[in-house]
């Protein structure tokens, strides 16, 4: 089958700009309104995009504003928010953001098991180390662990959720209602994991999904994220403003898999864009200049600061002058350095900088007509540089449906975008392969040898 290009819709209810709230068509309660991420479901598997994709976060950022004005202080957990969703829809996948560093590996495991039986094997998990002070704060601690620490604690994490998810092969619930056996005992796996961080002894008490498992999604871009995100993850999400730095990160990363004995088609790398999309390109920039126009300056400090690791105090500088040295921080590094990269070489001053990061803070902004943004993505699909994209609209619900209705149309013009489901689940979606029960899979191998 010749590849196609994979579609992610990042869609809080909020909007991702993050002056999105204030723009009139943009829903004022739509970070809390079911109805809404109801309608943006619906759009986005009328889109057939493979996946609804949502961040989380475990503290309030309240962006600064004089009068605290950010519709990203109160948000809807997203595995609850996906349980609700998936029986409305049929073949769109839902990848809810949970934390390895303030959550056990057991309770992750079962709430995630059980989004795949309710979407019949349509849950994915992005996997992230969570970075801030107020989130350690919200959870027994002072400050946050160590950069290297948190990714130490992830590896193992992960390693613990994937056998909880193989306690039960495929075939262990025979429920025979005639001899009163309703599983078979010698299918059911205990975990027994003791390691550095975590003493597991399983078996989690959710059986498999229609796909085997979720679909492992990871964000990271840091050496250790790299690493993290090459050993385990099936999707990537990643940030790059130019095709040169999104093929080295796809490069390294294929390679990197390769060395942990993987496939590197199965796994599939997504950078985030933000499309302002216009039927002309003044009409395309009359959009983002709206939207910028309601963006207030104390808003756009505190998103800088924060993303370039909140030691960063830039009130009282001149914000059209360059953005000074970032003191090191244990917060999220890839995410400091891509903020100094952007403001290097596109040589802003701090005030256009967090005005052009204010859409998608760090991923690849667009603005343009369908036709551009499509060869913007075929550029990158075809070179290296991605195998798809999670899309990131500016404001909701316009931002979402001007792709549906014309970039997507535009996509399956130039036969780069599916023009149907290829099946039920997110990995037969994403073309992703079934990942076989260690358990079946070491006793087949067992059988093979005696054979």
């Amino acid at each position: 089958m010749t590849r196609q290009i994979k579609l992610g819709a990042f869609l809080p209810g909020g909007g991702q700009h993050v002056a999105a709230w204030r723009h009139p068509d943009q829903p004022l309660d739509g970070a809390t309104s079911f109805e809404f991420h109801k309608q943006l479901a619906l759009t986005a598997e009328r889109g057939l995009f493979d996946a609804y994709f949502l961040a989380d976060a475990l503290a309030i950022s309240f962006g600064g504003g004089t009068e605290g004005g950010n519709a990203k202080v109160s948000t809807f957990e997203p595995v609850t928010l996906f349980s609700a969703l998936s029986p409305l829809t049929t073949h769109i996948g839902f990848i809810a953001t949970a934390s390895t560093t303030y959550e056990e590996p057991y309770n992750l495991a079962r709430k995630f098991a059980s989004l795949d039986l309710l979407s019949n094997g349509r849950a994915g998990w992005n996997m992230v180390t969570t970075a801030t002070e107020a989130a350690a704060r919200n959870f027994n601690l002072d400050q946050q662990h160590p950069h290297a620490v948190r990714y130490q604690r992830a590896t193992e994490f992960v390693e613990v959720v994937k056998k909880l998810w193989d306690s039960f092969e495929d075939d262990a619930f025979v429920r025979d209602r005639a001899s009163g056996k309703f599983y078979e005992p010698s299918k059911v796996h205990y975990t027994d994991h003791k390691g550095e961080h975590f003493k597991v002894r399983g078996p989690l008490n959710v059986s498999r999904s229609p796909q085997g498992h979720p679909v492992i999604v990871q964000a990271g871009q840091s050496p250790d994220g790299r690493a993290l995100a090459a050993s385990t993850a099936e999707v990537i999400f990643t940030a790059h403003q130019k095709i040169e730095t999104a093929q080295e990160f796809y490069r390294d990363i294929k390679a990197q898999a390769r060395t942990y004995g993987r496939n590197p088609a199965h796994v599939l790398i997504m950078p985030g864009v933000s499309p302002f999309i216009g039927r002309t390109d003044e009409e395309a920039w009359e959009k983002y200049h709206r939207l910028t126009d309601l963006f207030p300056e104390e808003d756009g400090l505190e998103l800088l600061n924060g993303l370039t690791g909140g030691t960063l105090d830039l009130r009282g500088l001149d914000l059209d002058g360059p953005l000074p040295p970032s003191p090191p921080t244990e917060g999220m590094k890839s995410r400091q350095e891509l903020m100094r990269q952007i403001a290097d070489e596109n040589n802003f001053t701090i005030r256009q900088l967090y005005q052009w990061i204010a859409s998608a803070r760090g991923h690849f902004t667009i603005v343009g007509t369908p036709a551009r943004i499509a060869d913007t993505l075929q550029e990158w699909f075809e070179n290296e540089a991605a195998d798809g994209f999670n899309i990131l609209p500016p404001w909701l619900p316009t931002g979402l449906n001007d792709f549906v209705d014309l970039v997507i149309p535009e996509l399956q013009r130039r036969g780069l975008f599916r023009t149907a489901y290829e099946g039920k689940t997110l990995r037969e979606n994403l073309g992703l392969p079934f990942p076989q029960n260690r358990w079946a899979h070491a006793a087949q191998k067992t059988a093979r040898a005696a054979e």
